[in-house]
């Protein structure tokens, strides 16, 4: 059995009751990447750790034993609270459920998570979503080791030119629009946006919503994202690059 974990930085990333008094928790960790937890009796009326501290959004300090699919919490220790409401709720929540769809339990992604702390950081301080989430949704697809191909052509291996448009093969990366493709395709400056970190211009976050979508949909097993029937993440306003 692997020895037990004390204070370890981590997150609830989803929190839902179990039996009569305890929670089934999935959590984000520092240095295990993401495990499922139950917290016994948390739900009871006098309990040592606050069943109010095991929600999303709230960074802890967490010790537990891990036992097989599931380990058992021994005590949290809130660190810091993130207070978010609207917009920027909406889309933590949205990547909370990312990270628990898309990461495998027991995979330690350290840069991952300091990304996701940043990520909440930056939404408190009420910076527009849509471009944060971008950014965020790449980076998890590099994590998982399907890092999307953005700055140079599929087939010939050109670099991609600001100027041009692009249609997108999932598999295989950007291919030169034709309009035998169907659609507009995207330009090649947001692809280069997306590659190299930059504030995108706001008519192309459409594009990049769209692109990264359907990415992810492909490591889904063909069920999709609650979130995305969202209206606030489903239609990013044109501001939302600022």
């Amino acid at each position: 059995m692997p020895a037990p974990v004390s204070l370890e930085p981590g997150y609830v990333l989803h929190a839902r009751p179990w039996r009569e008094t305890s929670l089934l928790l999935e959590c984000l960790t520092a240095e295990h990447g993401r495990i499922g937890l139950i917290a016994r009796g948390v739900r009871g009326a006098h309990t040592p750790t606050a069943r109010a501290d095991l929600q999303p959004l709230r960074r802890l300090r967490l010790s537990y034993s891990r036992q097989g699919e599931l380990g058992r919490l021994h005590a949290a220790e809130l660190m810091a609270l993130h207070a978010l409401g609207g917009e920027a709720l909406l889309a933590a929540l949205y990547v909370n459920e990312l990270l628990v769809r898309l990461l495998p339990r027991e995979d330690a992604h350290a840069h991952l998570f300091a990304q996701y702390q940043t990520l909440l950081e930056q939404l408190s301080g009420a910076r527009a979503s849509a471009w944060l989430l971008r950014r965020f949704e790449r980076d998890l697809l590099e994590a998982m080791g399907y890092a999307p191909l953005l700055d140079r052509e599929a087939e010939s291996g050109a670099p991609v030119q600001a100027g041009l448009r692009y249609a997108y093969a999932p598999e295989r990366g950007p291919l030169r629009w034709q309009p035998h493709l169907g659609g507009s395709g995207l330009r090649g400056s947001a692809l280069l946006a997306l590659a190299h970190d930059q504030v995108p211009e706001a008519q192309d976050l459409p594009d990049l919503r769209r692109l990264l979508r359907e990415l992810i949909s492909l490591h889904l097993g063909g069920r999709a994202l609650a979130s995305w029937s969202l209206a606030p993440l489903a239609r990013p306003r044109p501001h939302a690059a600022d």
